[in-house]
């Protein structure tokens, strides 16, 4: 499940295009959406000025959203932003023991190493 977070005034529209970006910081790591991965992702954004209100005195809603022209620099951090933080998940994993079963950790520095030569 990845979750992209956002504080700029973006539509539905612009949010759904923020959340394919994610799966491309996915796919930076070696991910592929394989069928049965579950791989989603949910994309909101805070702006205070695209709340809707609890009480309303008028019949009509005021949006202001970040224009098309402007939304490139958001995608290309959600996408640095998604590929660092599957690295650093899989980077701080443990090795695990349970059900006769031991997963290793990730060598760090082998990966490290392998990462600097690419």
């Amino acid at each position: 499940m990845i979750v992209v977070a956002t504080d700029a005034p973006l539509g539905s529209r612009n949010l759904k295009r923020l959340a394919k970006r994610a799966m491309l910081g996915l796919a930076k790591t070696g991910g592929i959406a394989s069928n049965g991965s579950g791989d989603y992702v949910i994309a909101f954004s805070t702006a205070r000025e695209n709340r809707i209100p609890y009480r309303v005195e008028q019949s009509t809603l005021e949006v202001k959203e970040l224009h098309n022209d402007k939304i490139s620099p958001l995608f290309l951090a959600v996408i640095e932003a998604t590929e660092e933080a599957i690295l650093n998940s899989l980077f701080t994993a443990e090795t695990m023991e349970g059900n006769g079963n031991i997963i290793e950790a990730l060598p760090k520095e082998k990966i490290l190493k392998m990462m600097r030569e690419d």
